[in-house]
């Protein structure tokens, strides 16, 4: 006897569900992921009639699937959202300005506007400088902070009030990992939340943009599955600096955990959610103020992207990859130079 659905009873089915084991059909596979995303935002929040989305786009898997969704589900269930795709280019020859071509088509295939930011007119230089500079191991830290900070600048440029990234069930269980690991406990609370932002410790300080994650629960897989079925049309090369990162062994390592048991990305994520900390000085993230030099919302005098572009143009890039009492130790000698050259 033919094996059939678990929901409808009827068709063969396409794939077994990592999350719960379940065997759908293509239409109804359609039907639960999507609904599922639906009812992530409708009991998360995560928009308001009205507002103005900014669609993180990278041309990946992530970002393709999450466009089309946003589009599909604004229409449907008369969100009355604004969506606009966004792009960060980071200047990585041979993998970002090919998956901008894809970022472009989708423009097209999904009728929503596009604005694009370069690292290059933002900090005056590319990933592949930064890496000539730094070498391979500290890449993806200054990749990271740069491209938190642009995508707040690209939203403000295109006047949108909330940023909608791709982030899925997999990568905030490797994120959750990874503060487990390096002992930051400081940071579990915001790695789960489903709303963030750069703002205070409860992601609503005011004059910030809150980012949404409507994948949160999402597998990683099934939205491979999902792009497949639907036959999206996505960039899927891997970024050439990425197998250096420290993100890299953690998602190797929970690769390896979910082959035995597959519940373990939604019951990392819950373990997260659940964990209450005792309040110390140790456990509570620093006061958020304002970088007097950019004007970005900061925990330090000088944001963490200006203490890393001032480490690049000093010929001193391991400036802001250090803790800030080694950093400000460097720093010093620095800011004396150019008081000299002041004084002179």
């Amino acid at each position: 006897m033919a094996l059939k659905c678990n929901v409808c009873q009827s068709e063969r089915p396409v794939l077994k569900r990592p999350k719960n084991g379940s065997a759908l059909c293509k239409t109804c596979f359609f039907s639960c992921f999507e609904t599922e995303i639906h009812e992530t935002i409708t009991t998360g929040q995560l928009f308001k009639r009205g507002d103005k989305v900014a669609i993180g786009a990278s041309g990946g898997k992530d970002s393709t699937v999450l466009a089309y969704v946003m589009k599909l589900l604004n229409d449907r269930y008369d969100y009355g959202l604004d969506l606009y795709l966004l792009s960060i280019d980071e200047g990585i020859t041979g993998y970002r300005d090919d998956s901008l071509e894809t970022v472009k088509r989708n423009q097209h295939q999904y009728g929503l506007p596009l604005k694009i930011l370069s690292y290059k007119d933002l900090y005056g230089w590319t990933m592949d400088a930064v890496v000539k500079e730094t070498g391979l191991k500290n890449n993806c830290t200054f990749c990271g902070v740069f491209r938190r900070q642009a995508l707040d600048k690209g939203a403000v440029a295109i006047d949108c009030n909330v940023i909608a990234t791709g982030h899925n069930a997999d990568d905030v269980a490797e994120t959750i990992l990874m503060n487990i690991l390096r002992g930051d406990v400081a940071r579990l609370k915001r790695s789960t939340n489903i709303v963030t932002n750069c703002g205070d410790n409860d992601g609503q300080s005011e004059g910030t943009i809150p980012r949404v994650k409507p994948f949160k629960y999402c597998y990683e897989k099934e939205i491979v599955m999902y792009a497949y079925f639907n036959s999206l049309d996505y960039f899927s090369t891997e970024c050439i600096y990425a197998p250096n990162s420290y993100r890299g062994f953690a998602r190797t390592f929970l690769k390896d955990l979910e082959s035995i048991r597959p519940s373990v990305i939604l019951d990392i994520i819950h373990s997260g959610e659940l964990m209450s900390l005792k309040e110390t000085t140790i456990a509570r993230l620093p006061a958020r103020g304002v970088c007097s030099r950019c004007g970005s919302i900061s925990s330090q005098s000088v944001c963490k992207a200006c203490v890393m572009l001032e480490g690049l143009n000093s010929g001193i890039p391991k400036l802001g990859v250090g803790k800030s009492s080694k950093v400000d130790a460097i720093r010093k000698p620095i800011d004396s130079c150019v008081d000299k050259r002041l004084d002179f």
